[in-house]
């Protein structure tokens, strides 16, 4: 379904393209050589909890694009993406309590402290194969991925849209959400999976990897922007777009739109379940809170705020909402949720398109406006 189109490198979505990728490049490595160059008493030194605090909002900014990419582009507004982010925290976190080994509070090399504690005699048949990277990362794409096809084709070949579709995804996080929360369900419960050590044998808590983590997250947020944006210049995303504006016109014409938005749906789940995975070392935590359909609004607020279907506006909002509730919460905790639905309406009224769209729309007059002058 995807072709590569040549002539893509001379659009301005390419050149878009470059200067965001640039930006990420330059931000990441600039950051990374203020930590591990500079001293501490520099001006320019960047403090490890900064870089963690950054690389959460590069994992935030990936999960903002995956509800972009199928809100924005093909107009499925999902409020179940809290659950495949969650999903991916969950496999990679059940790697990392593998690694502690006998290292536990209960020094038990097999079981995990939470199984011990709860008496526990055998590891689950699920926990098995999670002591290999690998096979964590390969639960990470799997999991999200078979269970977004499983929810797709039944919603979608079922011909399930709008607001009932909204309310299928966020009763999938609910329901999986109190999963999680019972102990028989094998994933440490309510205060879920923590007290990682190390991953792949290096120590969590020591700079280098820290750093080296958020470097990864950059990396995929970069990868993750540039598949978004081919599947959206190539043929495959101006059927997706097609389905958004008319969807009955569009199966009229021949096109199986189930097909194309169950592999879109698949593919964001995949991409908001690598952002939980990029998430989880970096917190040092997982625990079914994740899973609060409430998350699920909160993203879909990000991707509102910076700009609906403008794929760097998603991370724009992302980044910005969420520094804004670091800033904000720790001055006013209580009233928060209460600023969160103010800027959700606000937005909604007066940015339609969002930030980026609204400074869009401005510089398009400005040029517009210098052009009929000079003439």
């Amino acid at each position: 379904m995807l072709k590569f189109n040549s002539r893509l490198f001379l659009r301005d979505k390419t050149k878009q393209a470059y200067i965001f990728l640039s930006i990420i490049f330059l931000v990441s490595i600039s950051v990374s050589a203020c930590n591990l160059i500079l001293p501490e008493d520099s001006f320019f030194y960047v403090s490890t909890f900064t870089i963690t605090l950054m690389g959460k909002y590069l994992c935030y900014a990936i999960l903002a694009l995956s509800v972009d990419i199928v809100w924005g582009y093909c107009g499925i507004l999902s409020l179940g993406h809290g659950a495949f982010f969650a999903l991916g925290g969950y496999t990679i976190g059940m790697y990392l309590m593998r690694q502690i080994g006998d290292r536990g509070v209960y020094g038990d090399s097999l079981l995990p402290d939470f199984m011990v504690f709860l008496n526990w005699t055998e590891l689950p048949w699920f926990w098995f194969g999670f002591n290999h990277f690998w096979y964590a990362m390969l639960a990470t794409v799997c999991v999200p991925g078979i269970l977004a096809f499983l929810f797709g084709w039944l919603a979608f070949r079922s011909r399930v849209t709008g607001v009932y579709l909204s309310i299928m995804t966020q009763a999938l996080t609910y329901a999986l959400m109190l999963a999680f929360f019972r102990n028989e369900m094998g994933f440490g419960g309510n205060n879920g999976l923590t007290d990682f050590k190390d991953i792949l044998g290096f120590d969590l808590q020591s700079d280098g990897v820290r750093v080296g983590l958020f470097l990864c997250t950059a990396l995929a947020l970069s990868i993750a922007y540039c598949l978004c944006l081919l599947i959206t210049q190539s043929k495959f995303g101006k059927v997706i777009r097609a389905i958004r504006d008319a969807e009955e016109r569009t199966r009229f014409l021949g096109y199986k739109t189930e097909s194309y938005k169950v592999s879109l749906f698949v593919f964001s789940a995949i991409l908001a379940g690598v952002a939980g995975a990029l998430y989880v070392p970096q917190v040092g935590i997982i625990n079914p809170g994740e899973f609060s359909p409430l998350n699920s609004i909160e993203v879909v607020v990000w991707v509102a705020v910076g700009g609906r279907g403008f794929l760097y506006g998603a991370v724009v909002g992302a980044v910005v909402v969420n520094y804004a509730k670091t800033k904000f919460t720790a001055i006013f905790p209580d009233e928060w949720l209460f600023a969160l639905g103010a800027l959700f309406v606000l937005v909604t009224i007066f940015l339609p398109n969002g930030l980026v769209g609204a400074l869009k729309d401005n510089w398009s007059r400005v040029t517009k406006h210098s052009k009929s002058e000079l003439k």
